[in-house]
Formats: structure tokens, sequence, C-alpha cells
């Protein structure tokens, strides 16, 4: 649906500060407007700009509010009605409210590591923006707020490490039935939190997705080897490696991680730099 606009100051303009976000609920998918347009569209710009984004902030909120990074469970009115409960568990926060002459319309935000907890069909590769009709949101009563998704443990004192034989990846292995493996994370000094963090997305499926499932990987296996990828634990004849997002920023955006990645590979797969 194309909404006709015309620009009107903001009902209501939120700092984006920690303590000043609203958590939101989405309480009716059939709200969402399924063709936003936030990147041009005028009335969308002033109330963002009133809520304090910055110019950089702007333009994200116009890239990813595009339906083609929506993931699976938004896209089409039947996934949408069938995941409606799942979509209130989304943690969504106000961005902004602003007129339009078809009424109010709400842009939310949904963060990508405040949704780790979501059901793969309603997960998300990046952060979203979402825009929704009046009727669409409630105001979710303050709690206790629980704490955020771990980014995994640190790795910039780790050993490098190169990908030699790309297709020896377990892309499909189960940290958590592994007692060895999760003993290994546990005596490097690892979180729960952290460890939680690398068993879940050392899954293809929570990998990028344009590796996150055989077909779409095989193709691209050789550009592993491009990989800046680091050792994080080793038992048995396996190793598990790091694919940080920040030191892999120039990979094509296919494979590009928005958080870092973990990889189990036969130990004869991988060759660990040697200590100084």
């Amino acid at each position: 649906m194309t909404l006709n606009r015309y620009l009107l100051f903001p009902l209501l303009g939120l700092a984006l500060s920690a303590t000043a976000q609203t958590n939101l609920r989405i309480i009716d998918p059939s709200a969402l407007v399924l063709q936003p347009d936030l990147g041009n569209d005028r009335a969308a710009q002033s109330g963002m700009q009133a809520a304090g984004l910055d110019p950089h902030l702007l333009q994200k909120a116009g890239q990813l509010s595009d339906p083609a990074n929506w993931p699976m469970g938004l896209r089409t009115d039947s996934a949408r009605m069938a995941n409606k409960a799942a979509i209130r568990n989304y943690t969504a926060y106000l961005i902004c409210e602003y007129a339009t002459d078809e009424g109010a319309l709400t842009i939310v935000s949904l963060p990508i590591m405040a949704n780790m907890h979501m059901p793969d069909e309603l997960r998300a590769r990046d952060d979203l923006y979402l825009v929704l009709r009046a009727g669409g949101t409630e105001v979710v009563e303050a709690t206790v707020m629980k704490p955020a998704a771990s980014k995994g443990p640190a790795w910039k004192n780790l050993r490098p490490a190169r990908i030699l034989k790309p297709e020896d990846v377990y892309a499909t292995y189960d940290l958590s039935d592994d007692p060895e493996a999760l003993a290994m994370l546990d005596k490097q000094g690892l979180s729960k939190p952290e460890i939680d963090a690398v068993v879940f997305r050392s899954h293809e499926r929570n990998w990028p997705s344009g590796i996150d499932s055989f077909d779409e990987r095989y193709p691209k296996l050789a550009s592993f080897k491009k990989y800046k990828a680091y050792r994080l634990a080793k038992w048995d004849d396996k190793v598990l490696l790091v694919i940080p997002a920040e030191a892999n920023k120039k990979v094509t955006a296919a494979m590009r991680p928005v958080l870092d990645i973990y990889m189990v590979y036969n130990a004869g797969a991988v060759k660990v730099k040697e200590k100084k």
C-alpha cells in the first residue's frame, strides 16, 4: 500500500538514549506498512530527526526498513498471521510517531541483539525498522530489563588461523551435545552467556544468509579461505574458530557476519599460527 503522506510536526519524538527508550509490543501484524519508504518520506524523516537520530542512523533506518531485509516470517500475510503470537515476543522500541493524511504511523526499531531469542523464521540478519498504523503496537510496562544477549567471547588475543580445507566444516555441529567442547570453553573462563552465544552462532542456520545452507554455501566454499579467523578452542580432532564481524567487514555481503560467528572444523583443515 502506498501512503499519501504530508509533512506535519511529529506527534512524538524520543531521544534514543538507554534511559529514554520506550519499549513497545507489536500486537497487530496486519497494521504493518508493507512498503515503507523511510529514506524518502519527508514526514518520517522529520519525525526521526526530532527523535534525535543522527544522519547516519537516518540513512540506516531507511535501508533497514526495506521489506527485502525482513525475515521470512514477516514477508507474507499468511506468514504474519501464522506467527501472530510469536511476533508479540519481539523486543521493540519506539523511534517516533508521525502524522499522515491516513492517520498516525509509528516507527519502531527491532535491534538484532535484543531479539536473539526469536525463532529462526522471525530472526532478522540485522537491526530492523518497521512502520505500523495506529493500533498495531502497545506500550510495555516497565519491567526489570533482561541482560542483552552476549556478543560472544573476546577474540583479539587468540591465535590467528587459516582455513585450508573449507569443505571440512561441521556446519550443523551442536556444541550443546558435546560435553568435552563445553568443558573446554568453560575452562577458558567464558561466561555462561558467552558460551550460549558460541553454541547458538556455531550452527549454519545462524550464519550469514549466503552460507546458511549447503546449497547456498557450496559455491562459495573457496572464499572461506579469505575469512580472518581465530582459534577459540581445540579438543579431540576438532577446532572451534571465531569469524569476527569486526575483522571481516570487507568480505562479500552474502558471507559477511553481522555478529561474530563460529565454525567447528576438522583440525587438519585449519592451520593455526604458532606462538611467537
